[in-house]
């Protein structure tokens, strides 16, 4: 590990906004922020751009990124900690572990913005919008809670088109090319690092804002491989 990234990990050890695999917290973050504003999560937060400046925006809601890098998290935990922001937190922790952070109905919104679109058909289950995924914010999420994915990659946006289908998920709005759209949202114009490598080379940023239920049957995740077997 180099020298940088263990200075950042040994500073985020006394960042009073940052967790690290804590233990109790499931249905006490209300305790945590101290007060019981709506919370926001940011999933592979990376550097945290999303949880920062949507904290700048909403200053009456909770946001929290989450991200298994230490040295990532620093740099949004670092800017919240200099901007003065009460309402931004991060948790250091896998995302296969939500369920073990936050409580039923605990969450009102996830926001996912550029993670690895994971494309070789072998890892698809690690798209973190699979249904694997999808189940477990189901979990945490009150009823009428939404999961924005904000993405480069036309091959996740697709895939998750798919899910929502096959899934019969709510789909309250996508976009194909966003900057292409006459009127843009403030939340959609909040620009990360990985969105401005442009990865996938597409020149493109696709979004995708839909709801989960409880109704997405195990036995349909079979027809979802055959289906991604049939399109690669």
């Amino acid at each position: 590990m180099g020298h940088k990234k263990l200075i950042r990990f040994e500073a985020i050890k006394s960042f009073p906004n940052v967790l690290q695999y804590p233990e109790g917290m499931k249905g006490k973050w209300h305790e945590f922020f101290g007060n019981k504003n709506a919370i926001t999560l940011e999933l592979a937060c990376g550097k945290g751009e999303y949880t920062v400046s949507l904290a700048t925006q909403y200053p009456g809601k909770n946001f929290i990124g989450i991200d298994l890098k230490g040295n990532r998290i620093w740099a949004g935990a670092k800017k919240s900690l200099e901007e003065g922001l009460k309402n931004a937190a991060f948790l250091r922790t896998q995302i296969e572990r939500i369920t073990d952070y936050f409580d039923e109905d605990e969450v009102s919104e996830i926001w996912i913005t550029f993670p690895d679109p994971q494309l070789r058909l072998s890892k698809a289950k690690k798209r973190l919008t699979h249904p694997r995924f999808l189940r477990l914010y189901e979990k945490i999420l009150k009823k009428d809670g939404v999961v924005h994915l904000k993405t480069d990659s036309p091959d996740l946006y697709n895939f998750t088109l798919v899910v929502t289908e096959l899934y019969g998920l709510n789909v309250l709005e996508h976009h194909n090319d966003v900057y292409a759209q006459l009127l843009i949202h403030d939340d959609l114009k909040i620009k990360t690092y990985y969105e401005s490598l442009d990865i996938a080379g597409s020149n493109k940023v696709h979004y995708i804002k839909f709801r989960v239920t409880a109704n997405m049957p195990v036995e349909k995740d079979a027809h979802l491989k055959q289906i991604l077997s049939e399109l690669s």
